[in-house]
């Protein structure tokens, strides 16, 4: 079996959440004794996919692929499988992959099964994922020759990545000069929102309606610059106009793993745990000893957050 895993990469960096999905293509392989082919489009980060164990990296460095551009995203990868004919195809299910890799699925003809959070392997996979605002998980038998996959932020660990020695491939090409580029370039979607991607946080302070009102996120936002952490919140606060929804975390909003999530007046509702389950270390402040929140956290504070917060920014 053939796996191609794509490494999302931008502003020069190595998107972290391709590197979770990572962890989880180098397992498959393993499962399946089959074969693992990386594919980035940045010359600069390629050489640094080496350290990883798969079969070989692929770097398409064409100019019309430096900038996000879902028709050379899709042209590209089509041609990569007309090369490879690989079974699977491995993606982070980012905001991009959102966009572009529905329209890859439907240019190859082939089923996209989106927002994993799980598999299982006994002579054919078997992929798990959320539905019903996380309420049920969905067990799907993959039946067909051919595949794509995304994996949900914190599904897996890039803390597990199998290092090894690797090898460029460089027979494969893409030709993407019969393109007919519709789409012109413009301000990226998080950008344009005026908010942040959360989802390569290491350090998320997040704040639910338990704050009691607008006023009292400056103590929030406090913790979060003496932790240098990003702040992050629950919809009741993005609803009540506190917030921009860009910072929303939850089914709703934003999927993040940070290595700390810090979660502060949140009670704990499903829709908001399954965006942030996957976080490393989580600590939760909240009066309500039976909060749901508490289920999950490593650490727990009991008390009114109005008086914990100032005392625990100012002993930082």
């Amino acid at each position: 079996m053939k796996i191609v895993a794509f490494i999302q990469s931008s502003d020069n960096q190595i998107n972290s959440m391709s590197l979770e999905s990572l962890a989880a293509a180098q397992k498959m392989k393993k499962m399946c004794n089959g074969e693992l082919h990386l594919v980035i489009f940045n010359n600069d980060l390629g050489s640094a996919l080496l350290e990883y164990e798969c079969d070989s990296v692929i770097i398409l460095d064409n100019s019309q692929l430096q900038s996000y551009n879902p028709l050379f995203f899709v042209e590209a990868f089509n041609q990569i499988s007309d090369q490879i004919n690989p079974d699977l195809f491995i993606f982070a299910h980012s905001y991009e992959t959102r966009d572009w890799v529905p329209r890859l699925s439907a240019r190859l003809d082939i089923p996209f099964i989106s927002d994993c959070t799980n598999f299982s392997f006994n002579e054919k996979f078997i992929f798990t994922r959320p539905i019903y605002q996380a309420k049920l998980n969905q067990d799907i038998l993959l039946s067909s020759n051919q595949a794509i996959i995304s994996y949900q932020a914190g599904s897996f660990s890039k803390d597990n990545l199998i290092s090894g020695n690797s090898s460029l491939n460089t027979g494969i090409s893409s030709d993407l000069s019969s393109v007919n580029n519709t789409i012109r370039p413009g301000e990226k979607f998080q950008e344009s929102s005026g908010g942040v991607d959360l989802t390569a946080a290491e350090l998320i302070v997040s704040v639910g309606r338990g704050i009691g009102k607008k006023e009292n996120i400056p103590l929030v936002q406090n913790l979060a610059d003496k932790l240098n952490a990003q702040i992050g919140s629950s919809r009741p606060v993005v609803d009540a106009g506190w917030l921009d929804h860009s910072r929303q975390i939850g089914s709703s909003g934003q999927t993040v793993s940070p290595k700390l999530y810090f979660a502060v007046g949140i009670s704990g509702a499903i829709q908001h745990l399954v965006g942030m389950k996957g976080s490393k270390c989580i600590m939760a402040i909240n009066k309500d000893p039976n909060a749901p929140i508490f289920e999950i956290a490593d650490y727990a504070i009991v008390g009114d957050l109005l008086e914990i917060l100032p005392k625990l920014t100012e002993n930082i």
